[in-house]
């Protein structure tokens, strides 16, 4: 992945089709939406590319994927994909949704806090909040997985992680285009708060990070 800090936030130039391709005949609002996703500006410890999207949810849908990295360690990870029906969708109450995914590993007492999925959901909310963004229909789940070593690997230590899945309709401004470059900036301080880092901007004392998981992943 390549660092987007200070640089545009897409890949070097149209993908193929495996990778999402953002045809000419694709309707206006969608590529100005994958435009602005493009174009979007991100903190420097976040790596982020093009993906394939998934099939069959919408007409048009467009993917990224992305790491947050610091000192060569991954500390969280997650994939955003935004679709499109021209159309409209009954669920969502518009043309546009954003789906995620964002995981993370914690520290075993850190996954132990019951207070922990609420926590977490509020992080999506708020990142929202605080770039001013509102959005309709939102959903989502937090579930947190814990792993033990057996035999052969009894010597890794326990490994627990933080998922979060969630979608929500993005509010269309002009021409009908949602602002999804501030949405995937959201997203984004989302994932770095998930990975424990502090925040980039003013410091608000009610904000709980999580720690970050220091020392090399098992392989």
């Amino acid at each position: 992945m390549a660092a987007a800090q200070g640089q545009r936030s897409d890949g070097a130039g149209e993908m193929d089709g495996a990778q999402g391709v953002v045809a000419d005949t694709a309707p206006p609002p969608f590529r100005a939406a994958v435009d602005a996703l493009r174009e979007a500006r991100l903190r420097p410890q976040v790596e982020i590319d093009p993906t394939r999207p998934p099939q069959r949810l919408a007409p048009f849908a467009y993917a990224v994927e992305a790491a947050v990295v610091e000192d060569d360690e991954d500390l969280a990870d997650g994939r955003l994909v935004l679709l499109h029906d021209p159309a409209g969708h009954e669920a969502w109450k518009g043309t546009f949704r954003l789906v995620t995914l964002v995981r993370a590993e914690l520290e075993p007492e850190m996954a132990a806090d019951p207070l922990l999925p609420e926590v977490c959901w509020s992080w999506l909310t708020g990142a929202l909040q605080a770039r001013g963004l509102s959005c309709g229909e939102p959903s989502g789940t937090v579930t947190r997985a814990g792993s033990y070593y057996f035999g052969g690997l009894a010597e890794r230590p326990p490994a627990s992680q933080i998922e979060i899945r969630a979608s929500w309709t993005p509010r269309e401004g002009a021409g009908g285009v949602p602002d999804a470059g501030a949405h995937l900036a959201a997203w984004c301080d989302l994932l770095c708060q998930v990975a424990g880092l502090p925040p980039a901007g003013p410091v608000d004392g009610s904000v709980v990070t999580l720690p970050q998981r220091r020392g090399p992943r098992p392989s």
